[in-house]
C-alpha cells in the first residue's frame, strides 16, 4: 500500500452532532468556523500579565479517542474559548470514556469490526457515518465536497484504512500528560485525534502514541507506556468516577454546574461559559 496522505490542512468546517452512543450514529450539518486553539489563549498567565481579575471556568471533558464527535465538540469547544479568553481563563481536563470496553488491544479492520458488532445493520451504519458532515470536514472543503460527490468515495475508502482497537493505552497517555501540564494533555487529545482521524493512524500502535506525545512536548512516553500497569488504575478510578453515570460522548461539565452532551455549536458552549460563572 503507498503512502497515506496527510489531511491535517484540510480541517476547516465544523459543526454540531449529538454524543456518540454506539450502536447509534447520527449528524447534523450546522456549521461554524473552528481551528484549534493554541496554547497561549488557554494559559491562566494571561489574565495575571495584564492586572486584570477573570473568572477561572473548568472544563472536564469525557471522550474516547477513536470518538469522531468528540473530535468535533473538542474543536468547537477550542473556538468557543478562542472567542472568550478575554473574558475568562480556562481550565480542562480529559477523561476516559470507552466505547467499546472489550475491544481487543491488537486491532481489527474498522469493516470487520463494524461488521462484527452491528451484523447486517453495518452497511447502513458505514454509510450514514460516511456521510455525514464529518467527513467533508476530515477530507475536502465543504464547497468542493458539496460541488464533487465521487469524492465521498475517497473519504470513505480513506477512513477505513486503519484498524479500529482498544483506546486503553490512549488514556493511560493521556492520563500521564494531564500530570505534567493540562496543556499538554489538551495538545495530545488534538493530536491522537489528528492522527486517528486524518493519517489513518491505530490508536493502539505504541510508536504513533510515542509520537504523538514527543509532538506536543510529552516528556518520558516510551517509558511510561512499557509498563502496561502506569496510569491503568487511575484510568479505571476515572472511568468510574466521570464515566459511570454518562451513556455517550462528548460529555462537558463545566463549572460543576452546566453540563453538555455531544459536539454542541460554539454559541452553546458559550452560553454555557456565562451561567457557570454566574
Amino acid at each position: 500500500m503507498g503512502s497515506v496522505v496527510n489531511l491535517k490542512f484540510m480541517f476547516e468546517t465544523p459543526l454540531s452532532l449529538p454524543a456518540l452512543t454506539l450502536p447509534k450514529v447520527r449528524g447534523s450539518a450546522n456549521c461554524h468556523h473552528f481551528r484549534h486553539i493554541p496554547k497561549n489563549c488557554r494559559s491562566m498567565t494571561e489574565s495575571a500579565t495584564y492586572g486584570t481579575a477573570k473568572k477561572l471556568i473548568r472544563i472536564d471533558v469525557s471522550s474516547d479517542s477513536v470518538c469522531p464527535w468528540c473530535f468535533v465538540g473538542k474543536r468547537n469547544l477550542d473556538n468557543a474559548i478562542a472567542s472568550a479568553k478575554d473574558q475568562f481563563d480556562f481550565q480542562i481536563k480529559w477523561h476516559p470514556f470507552l466505547l467499546n470496553p472489550s475491544a481487543p488491544k491488537e486491532g481489527v479492520n474498522k469493516r470487520d469490526f463494524y461488521r462484527q458488532k452491528f451484523g447486517s445493520r453495518s452497511e447502513q451504519i458505514i454509510a450514514r457515518m460516511t456521510d455525514v458532515p464529518l467527513f467533508r470536514l476530515q477530507f475536502v472543503k465543504y464547497f468542493v465536497f458539496a460541488q464533487l460527490p465521487r469524492l465521498r468515495v475517497v473519504a470513505k475508502s480513506y477512513y477505513f484504512l486503519s484498524c479500529r482497537g482498544s483506546t486503553m493505552d490512549s488514556h493511560r497517555l493521556i492520563y500521564y500528560a494531564g500530570q505534567q501540564t493540562p496543556d499538554n494533555q489538551h495538545d495530545l487529545v488534538e493530536e491522537l485525534f489528528l492522527g486517528y482521524f486524518t493519517r489513518a493512524k491505530y490508536i493502539g500502535d505504541r510508536e504513533f502514541l510515542v509520537e504523538s506525545a514527543r509532538k506536543v512536548g510529552i516528556e518520558g512516553a516510551t517509558e511510561f507506556l512499557e509498563d502496561p500497569n502506569n496510569g491503568l488504575q487511575e484510568v479505571k478510578e476515572e472511568l468510574e468516577k466521570y464515566s459511570s453515570s454518562i451513556s455517550g460522548v462528548p460529555y462537558f461539565v463545566i463549572n460543576d454546574d452546566q453540563k453538555l452532551s455531544g459536539g454542541q455549536p460554539v454559541e452553546v458552549f458559550l452560553r454555557a461559559f456565562r451561567l457557570a460563572v454566574q
